[in-house]
């Protein structure tokens, strides 16, 4: 269990302090200014800025490395053909279980 204070709670006494400064019973005009404060206090709710961020920096890091050329990139023939799907079990240096069904590969 959880006790103490949330993380938001700093950001919670930042916008009734906001509120508290610029706004009165009679005019509440002073709202405005409370703006950004009340958008660091949701942030920090739900951090869906950081998510968007996060998100378009995967993206651009993907489309990064999609463009980069792989000379020595195997095909997958060449992967295929390394035997290690193919071999016996002493290549692949496995003993044969008596738990698990194996296939003998001549």
């Amino acid at each position: 269990m959880h006790t103490g204070p949330s993380r938001c709670f700093p950001f919670w006494q930042e916008v009734l302090a906001c509120y508290v400064t610029n706004t009165s019973a009679e005019d509440d005009s002073g709202k405005a200014k409370c703006g950004p404060v009340l958008e660091d206090y949701y942030e920090c709710l739900h951090h869906k800025k950081e998510a968007a961020r996060t998100l378009a920096l995967q993206a651009a890091y993907r489309k990064k490395e999609a463009s980069i050329e792989r000379d020595d990139a195997p095909s997958a023939s060449q992967i295929r053909r390394l035997g290690v799907l193919d071999a016996s079990l002493e290549e692949k240096n496995l003993k044969p279980s008596k738990w698990f069904p194996h296939k003998e590969i001549n």
